[in-house]
Formats: structure tokens, sequence, C-alpha cells
């Protein structure tokens, strides 16, 4: 099964929105089948087969997340993350104040879907490659 340290080294090579399908490329041949990341603290728990979970623990101080998540701000600030405008923190900074709570990846549907704080979707989208 695949550690934490091996997804950590495929993740430092992300800088921006536009190096995460070869990052999702990178965890799926570890084994990686879906993860969760959670915007409140930064932690996020990665799933293989059978029922193989490891967590990445928190990595920044607690966020409050809006109420109510703002799907077309969240749209924009996502689309400018994937053309490199912005880094990770400030993208996870925008979440927190558009209302997402999450995303989850799903390796075999190869998908991303962001999630408020109710579970509903805000954003369900195909990840490249």
């Amino acid at each position: 099964m695949f550690t934490i340290e091996q997804i950590q080294a495929a993740h430092h090579k992300v800088k921006s929105g536009a190096d995460f399908p070869a990052y999702i490329k990178a965890i799926k041949a570890l084994g990686v089948t879906h993860y969760e990341a959670y915007v409140t603290d930064g932690h996020i728990d990665y799933h293989g087969a059978n029922q193989f979970t490891a967590r990445v623990p928190a990595k920044y101080a607690p966020l409050v997340i809006a109420d109510t998540a703002r799907k077309e701000d969240f749209k924009a600030e996502l689309m400018a993350h994937q053309q490199g405008k912005t880094d990770f923190l400030t993208f996870i900074k925008r979440c927190a104040a558009f209302g997402v709570d999450k995303w989850t990846i799903c390796m075999d549907q190869m998908t991303c879907t962001y999630y408020d704080q109710a579970g509903n979707e805000v954003v369900v989208e195909k990840i490249p490659g």
C-alpha cells in the first residue's frame, strides 16, 4: 500500500491548480482509489484497496467555512486557480469564504466534487487526463 511520504512527494510537485492532473495520475499509480480533502484545517484522508486509509493531519489553523455556498464565485475562483493564477493557500482561503467545506476525488471516475457544509454538491468536474 501507499504511504503518506509517497503522497507528499507527489504533492510537492504541485505549484498551482495547473499541476493537479499530473498529481492525480501519480497518486492513482500508488494505489489511491479516492480521497477527501477538508478545507477547514487541511487534513486529507486517502483511501486504497481493502479499506486502507492513510491520513495527512491538519496543515493549518482552522478556517471558518461560510454557511452558504457561493457557487458562481467559487467557479470563478476554481478556474483562476486551475490556470495557475493563485497558490494553494489562497485557493483554500477562498474555498472557505465561498462556502466550500471539502472536496472528494474519485480515481475511477476521474472526478473532483466540491461540497458545502451540509454535504450538497457545489461543483462536480472531470479531471483531465
